[in-house]
């Protein structure tokens, strides 16, 4: 599949007359097919509902355009909490999915009135200590163990992760539930991340649909939702393909026409908790080249780095580049495309085969619409870049300013020093 750009060198340049480069830029368009397409490929589920992960992208603008298609918000934590309801996502608009989970943020999402997703099944009473009672509707969390596999291929590791309750811990959860008079119940489960192929969805839903149906002949509790929560990836690779969201619900239907209905279960609701999937594909990292350097290596130096996108120094990860201007032209050369961090591993590729990169050249980073911005951090006193959301019409609109020094300065109001500074209006570039 080749990576096409959804913006070009010209855009660009009329841009950064406003907004200087690196930014990350969202393309409405996309976005807006793709949750057209997921709402469609379970429609065939009535109580079907997305919860988009916040973690990936949490920006209002972006989730307001998630919520015309219906989507509700998978939080972890208080501060996400925050943001679902300024946006006017609140109730069982809301799942509440956290691990090690403060006091403050059971009790937001409690006065919420968010459907909470609980990781441990000593959750159960620190919850009630919290918030001086269990709600009549709870989820928990699943963890089988050991490694998860389709067919023969092992997508991950289970048994590794510090998420969700085992086997014996579930089914104790729910009796435990039960006996406090929960009247609503759920269970989520996470097993894979990222996986590119369409028997993921339809291999979990296997999992948890047959555990479902024991859970009903054992306890005599039948649930209201199944949550698949994430996993369904993006193709980060030019020679990946994407999954088939549409075939992926139907192969879904399947397994739930298989197992549930037979069992009286055919009313339980389907939900998911897409983040990657939902925005991943529809955000770039602009950056411009304004450094070469010809030592044992060829290097490029970007005016953007980890702090903007650390997944490639965090994970080894890979993101397609593309040199704006120059997508036709030859690839006959060898960069690593890197950033001034003081970290060697500030890298946002090796060895990559690119066009010859001219400084001043403005390169296009794929598919940094999820764990992208939201990852970003202040290390070597380094500034988060703005945020910009190409509309369907064509215009470009801010949707996250870019950080200023008085931003990183701000936390130290309590130093009597800063108090001198921001007196003296000195928290520019120019004033520094």
């Amino acid at each position: 599949m080749k990576k096409v750009p959804f913006v070009t060198k010209e855009l660009v340049e009329r841009l950064v007359m406003r907004f200087p480069t690196p930014f990350h830029i969202y393309d409405e368009k996309g976005i807006r097919e793709n949750a057209k397409a997921l709402k469609e490929a379970f429609a065939w589920n009535k109580g079907y509902k997305e919860f988009f992960a916040v973690k990936a992208t949490p920006n209002p603008f972006l989730i307001k355009i998630l919520k015309e298609y219906g989507c509700g918000c998978d939080c972890s934590s208080y501060t996400e909490l925050m943001l679902s309801q300024a946006v006017g996502i609140h109730g069982n608009n809301i799942m509440f999915s956290s691990n090690d989970t403060p006091r403050d943020d059971f009790a937001l999402a409690a006065m919420l009135g968010a459907t909470i997703n609980l990781d441990d099944i000593t959750h159960i009473a620190f919850l009630k200590e919290v918030i001086g009672h269990i709600p009549e509707r709870l989820s928990l969390r699943y963890n089988p163990g050991g490694v998860f596999k389709i067919t023969t291929d092992i997508m991950d590791n289970p048994g590794d992760a510090k998420y969700g309750l085992t086997r014996e811990q579930l089914f104790e959860g729910y009796r435990i539930l039960k006996e406090e008079g929960v009247k609503e119940f759920g269970m989520h489960a996470f097993l894979a991340s990222n996986t590119v192929t369409n028997e993921y969805y339809p291999t979990l839903a296997r999992e948890l649909f047959t555990t479902a149906v024991e859970i009903r002949e054992k306890l005599g509790i039948s649930l209201n939702f199944i949550n698949l929560s994430g996993g369904i990836g993006i193709p980060y690779r030019p020679d990946q393909e994407p999954n088939d969201i549409r075939l992926i619900g139907a192969k879904v239907k399947e397994v739930y026409d298989e197992i549930l209905v037979p069992a009286g279960l055919g009313d339980v609701a389907i939900y998911t908790e897409l983040g990657r999937f939902m925005m991943g594909p529809y955000g770039m990292l602009v950056t411009k080249a304004i450094h070469e350097k010809h030592t044992h290596k060829e290097y490029i130096g970007c005016d953007a780095c980890a702090v903007n996108l650390m997944r490639p120094a965090m994970y080894g990860a890979y993101h397609h580049i593309t040199v704006l201007g120059k997508e036709d032209a030859p690839l006959d050369h060898v960069y690593d495309v890197t950033g001034s961090l003081c970290e060697n591993n500030d890298k946002f590729a090796i060895d990559r085969h690119l066009p010859k990169i001219d400084v001043g050249d403005y390169l296009a980073i794929h598919d940094t619409g999820a764990h992208g911005f939201s990852m970003g951090y202040n290390y070597n006193g380094k500034l988060r870049s703005a945020e910009l959301l190409l509309k369907e019409n064509g215009e470009v609109e801010l949707i996250r300013r870019a950080e200023t020094p008085a931003d990183y300065f701000a936390t130290f109001d309590c130093f009597d020093e800063y108090r001198s500074l921001t007196a003296r209006k000195s928290l520019t570039t120019k004033g520094v």
